[in-house]
């Protein structure tokens, strides 16, 4: 079963690591940008798996956070559409 997931990032070197980032992130299929460095994806990978495939993509000084979402959230002007963002929690 799919769980949501929360990333947040914080690249020391964005030119060089952002589209790599970007392209694992969406490899995972079902996933919304919410913000510059922060996504939402649904996945059954637990957040160290996901971290350490995230990882790959990162220079030792990047920094990346993966939580489980509770379903519980509120939000205001995110990237994506709002229902975009009910549709993952």
């Amino acid at each position: 079963m799919s769980h949501s997931k929360i990333i947040i990032s914080d690249l020391h070197t964005p030119t060089d690591n952002t589209d790599r980032l970007f392209k694992k992130i969406t490899a995972y299929g079902k996933s919304e940008r919410i913000c510059k460095d922060a996504w939402i994806i649904s996945t059954t990978q637990s957040c160290s798996e996901i971290r350490d495939n995230l990882s790959t993509a990162l220079n030792i000084n990047d920094r990346i956070f993966v939580a489980d979402l509770t379903g519980v959230a509120a939000w205001q002007n995110m990237i994506c559409y709002n229902e975009r963002i009910m549709q993952m929690i």
